[in-house]
């Protein structure tokens, strides 16, 4: 738990100064999908939830279930701020206990 802790917060810097030092360059699909999978991760409103996250021509599909709508909608905006992507599909479900 304490290793999660301290390497999450590594991925995330990471994935910031890569995304400095890639501005201008085209993204790939394969780092947008990592850099919104880590971010989801991070999240104390998603918590990672079961989400899927592909990418294709810097069009983001979002889809699984999550308990929230509150999550849901998270999510979505999370994966709009990341640099690189054009558009934001979210076809996540709401689980109803």
């Amino acid at each position: 738990m304490k290793l999660r802790r301290v390497l999450l917060p590594l991925l995330l810097v990471f994935t910031f100064i890569s995304q400095v030092l890639a501005a201008g360059k085209p993204v790939s699909d394969d780092f947008l999908v990592d850099t919104i999978r880590a971010k989801l991760a991070a999240d104390q409103v998603v918590k990672g939830g079961a989400i899927n996250v592909d990418a294709k021509d810097g069009t983001v599909t979002l889809s699984g279930t999550v308990e929230e709508d509150k999550q849901k909608n998270k999510a979505e905006k999370i994966a709009k701020k990341v640099s690189g992507v054009k558009a934001v599909k979210n076809d996540i479900k709401i689980a109803h206990p």
